[in-house]
């Protein structure tokens, strides 16, 4: 018993001692080491993809779940070979430390264990007897809380290896470039030498000694059976490290997305470590392509579908920092050009306007002042409206959104969470289906994704939605989502509109090389799009199957445009490329119980009418069958040889043939018929009968409104109004009339430029058979 506790009652005593247990429970921290800690990001394979070094500027790894065998060989060995029989300290190392150092004067030997040199490096106080004997009865408390693996953990963890670099995995990348598991026996031995005396190690400096301790290790290890002859000798030969390496950084926007997020933390990510290096060996290979036309940034992600998770993630190329190659071009917002287009024609579908087949006007049009144009700046009349979409047509987009409206189109955008496009319908208005908004390739992935989980669910679960589908992608390995329940309804767009848009983009025209992509058996099926924003800025390519998602933007970060940067010559074969790494060729199985079959007009695309001639039966999203019938075919009067429309006041009605006709409004048809070298307009009137048709001609689409504000010009001058008329004619005159007084007469360019003053003017044309075409207007 303490003597001085004699005097004191038994139960006085048990108090005091329980006291002492206490405080001896609770002297240790319930977190050892407080030191910030480097931000670590590994694959889904364990492998490290870059590192970002600790607030404190100290290369210092959280600490990882288990130390290599080698390198617990080698410590143990030269630090504490009964590591795994004491207590926590070792009083015979202890004594034969105290004697040694006694002799000699001054400190020679060390006689701590593993377990007391965790709890100096964790306490960071001055070396005093005082000091080591607490260290000392801490070490007994380490030793009951904590398994001895846990314990070595904490010394690999936070040991000094010597300038900035803490612990075993960060001396490894730093020192020999490579996993501490990778370490061969004599790198283990010579980290096992260095946190005895960090100093060391030095390109230049003590060299011999560092390599006798590290020679006098593997010796031991020799010596007690722990390598074999053989290993022992080729690891004398090994030379000593001559310079530090650099962190790997496999994928630095990533890494960088990551230290906000989870800064000081070991991330595990879902990315996959040789589809990550094969990614960046692609976009490097790109990139010393287009940097020839100063194009310098390419941005990259690859999404699995099921999960959300992403397996390969390239923010930017290997570019200078001129232009911009630390921005994570994958969150930025960008113009999106025609990215969004299947979003618009899968919203049109789902709300049963019309069926992918209906003919959309192609023309010259102007609505409200805007004025699209097709990349190509062709027309070709009416182009059907899945075909549009493939061919990526900029009119066409503009009347299906004019249709279904930008605001209904706005609403379908927010539930998709494209969270940049922020301002509002009327902001946008049309231009918003032709890149008047931005969004990032990290929101448009994911919408692109949502759609097609969407179809995978709903063939999985045997026609069910589920109620939250729209999930974020992650780059954590360990993170699950959860898709809400199984409901009816589906939450943003029916399956049967999802899988036809999908099929329509199938259609569209693959990069130079996989042009004739279907005519082989073991091709991918690809749903993709491209976009090019206004200026050549931005160039998109989104493709996806039932499986895997890949996003690629391509540009460059400050904004400047160039000529060629679009999505088919620069976006697209960057997608096909990678597209060509991934392991998996399913396409998405059709939605039956979303989708019905009608007879469709074979020329107008629409639910055919009892006239139409020739019919086609079609697999539709089921809220087609509430579109139009078609409205193109027409029953017209001819006599008896075909020649002429004729009625009844000019033709017995016996004699009168009937024949249902392919009519398009004239704006449309004298541009199909370009297109169509089968169309056919109507014969014309005999010359004798009465004419009741006004679709023989029809004013482009700048006369569509009754009133029209003409803008004053920089010499202050009113502008004049153009306008055009389209015949189906080509070779015939036209006469123009307004307010009744003749103006001109035209041939083949039927076009009038005239300043008019404010209020309510005529416009009449007459053609030379006398066809007539007028219109009403105000001028404001």
């Amino acid at each position: 018993m303490i003597p001085f506790l004699k005097k004191y009652s038994r139960k006085k005593r048990t108090y005091f001692i329980l006291l002492l247990l206490i405080l001896y429970y609770f002297s240790l921290p319930k977190k050892l080491f407080k030191e910030p800690t480097a931000t670590v990001l590994e694959s889904s394979e364990g492998k490290l993809l870059g590192a970002k070094i600790a607030t404190d500027m100290q290369w210092r790894f959280p600490a990882s779940e288990k130390v290599s065998e080698k390198f617990k060989t080698c410590i143990l060995q030269y630090e504490d070979a009964y590591f795994y029989k004491h207590p926590g300290f070792n009083p015979v190392s202890i004594s034969k430390a105290l004697i040694t150092n006694i002799k000699e004067g001054k400190t020679v030997r060390g006689g701590s264990t593993i377990t007391q040199q965790v709890i100096r490096l964790s306490r960071n106080k001055n070396r005093t007897y005082f000091e080591k004997l607490i260290e000392l009865g801490l070490a007994t408390r380490l030793e009951l809380g904590y398994s001895k693996d846990e314990i070595l953990n904490f010394y690999a963890a936070n040991a000094p290896f010597g300038g900035n670099v803490v612990g075993l995995e960060a001396a490894a990348w730093r020192y020999f470039g490579q996993s501490a598991d990778n370490l061969s026996w004599a790198e283990n031995a010579t980290l096992a030498v260095l946190p005895n005396a960090p100093g060391l190690i030095h390109i230049d400096k003590n060299r011999e000694k560092l390599k006798a301790k590290r020679d006098f290790l593997l010796h031991k290890l020799y010596l007690r059976n722990k390598i074999d002859t053989l290993t022992y000798q080729l690891a004398l030969q090994e030379a000593l490290p001559n310079k530090t390496y650099a962190i790997p950084q496999i994928s630095p926007h990533l890494l960088e997305k990551a230290n906000i997020e989870h800064q000081g933390k070991r991330i595990k990510s879902s990315i996959s470590f040789p589809l990550q290096q094969r990614a960046n060996q692609i976009i490097e290979q790109h990139y010393h392509e287009l940097i020839n036309n100063h194009i310098h940034n390419i941005a990259a992600i690859v999404v699995e579908i099921p999960t959300r998770k992403i397996l390969a993630y390239v923010g930017n190329t290997n570019t200078d920092k001129a232009h911009q190659k630390d921005v994570d071009v994958i969150t930025k917002a960008r113009s999106t050009g025609s990215i969004l287009k299947p979003f618009l024609y899968t919203s049109a579908l789902n709300s049963g306007i019309f069926t992918p087949q209906t003919l959309i006007p192609d023309i010259p049009t102007q609505i409200n002042g805007y004025k699209p144009e097709n990349f190509s700046l062709n027309y070709h009349g009416a182009v059907p409206a899945g075909k549009a979409i493939a061919k990526s047509l900029n009119i066409p987009a503009v009347h299906m959104l004019k249709q279904y409206g930008v605001d209904a189109f706005y609403q379908d955008l927010s539930k998709l969470k494209l969270t940049n496009i922020s301002k509002g319908a009327d902001h946008y208005g049309l231009s918003l289906i032709l890149g008047g908004a931005e969004a990032s390739l990290w929101n448009l992935s994911r919408a692109y994704a949502t759609l097609g989980s969407s179809l995978n669910h709903y063939d999985q679960t045997q026609g069910k939605y589920y109620s939250d589908e729209l999930q974020d992608l992650t780059y954590l390995d360990d993170e699950s989502l959860d898709f809400g329940t199984l409901t009816d309804q589906y939450p943003l767009f029916d399956a049967g509109s999802i899988y036809t848009c999908f099929k329509n983009l199938l259609e569209v025209n693959r990069p130079e090389g996989n042009e004739n992509w279907e005519f082989y058996s073991d091709a991918k099926k690809i749903a993709w799009k491209t976009g090019t924003s206004f200026g050549y800025r931005d160039a998109w390519a989104i493709g996806l199957n039932s499986k895997y998602l890949i996003g690629v933007w391509v540009g460059n970060a400050d904004g400047e445009g160039r000529p060629g940067l679009t999505g088919i010559k620069a976006a697209a074969p960057v997608l096909f490329d990678l597209f060509d790494l991934a392991d998996d060729k399913t396409w998405f199985n059709p939605p039956f119980d979303e989708l019905t079959e009608v007879n469709i007009c074979s020329e107008s695309g629409h639910l055919a009418s009892d006239i139409c001639p020739n019919t086609e039966v079609e697999w539709v999203p089921a809220k087609c069958v509430h579109t139009e019938m078609c409205p193109y075919h027409q029953l017209i009067h001819l006599d008896s040889n075909k020649q002429y429309q004729v009625n009844t006041s000019c033709e017995p009605i016996a004699n009168i043939v009937h024949e249902a006709w392919f009519i398009l409004p004239a704006s449309q048809a004298y541009f199909y018929k370009k297109n169509h070298p089968n169309y056919r307009i109507p014969p014309p009137f005999r010359t004798n009968c009465i004419s009741k048709s006004s679709q023989i001609m029809s004013f482009e689409n700048n006369l569509s409104y009754e009133e029209i504000y003409l803008p004053i010009n920089e010499k202050e001058l009113k502008n004049p109004l153009i306008i055009k008329v389209h015949h189906l004619k080509n070779d015939i005159l036209l006469y123009w009339y307004v307010d009744g007084s003749f103006i001109k007469v035209s041939h083949n360019i039927n076009e009038l430029s005239i300043i008019l003053d404010k209020g309510l003017h005529i416009i009449n044309i007459i053609d030379e058979n006398g066809n007539e075409l007028s219109k009403r207007i105000k001028i404001i």
